[in-house]
């Protein structure tokens, strides 16, 4: 994964969170099962804890029933290309 991507830097200064973070957990679930539900629990846990962010039962439950039911993209690749800035 290229840390010197301007996406990066985009999501360190809209969350203040670390881009070393970020890659932190990108790679740790560079190979995860997202149609594991355990694993996008403890995904979910592991993001709202490095970023400060309370994540509510209720919320929790909806972001794993969408993303294994596949709704949300299963990986970084895919999320960098949604939210990856325009040139």
């Amino acid at each position: 994964m290229d840390s010197n991507n301007p996406f990066f830097d985009n999501i360190e200064k809209k969350t203040n969170v670390k881009k070393e973070d970020i890659l932190k957990i990108a790679n740790s679930v560079s190979n995860a099962d997202f149609s594991d539900p355990k694993v996008v629990k403890d995904l979910i846990a592991r993001i709202g804890n490095t970023a400060g962010v309370p994540v509510s039962k209720e919320k929790e439950e909806a972001l794993v029933k969408a993303i294994t039911a596949g709704n949300i993209p299963g990986n970084f690749a895919s999320l960098s290309k949604i939210f990856g800035s325009k040139k």
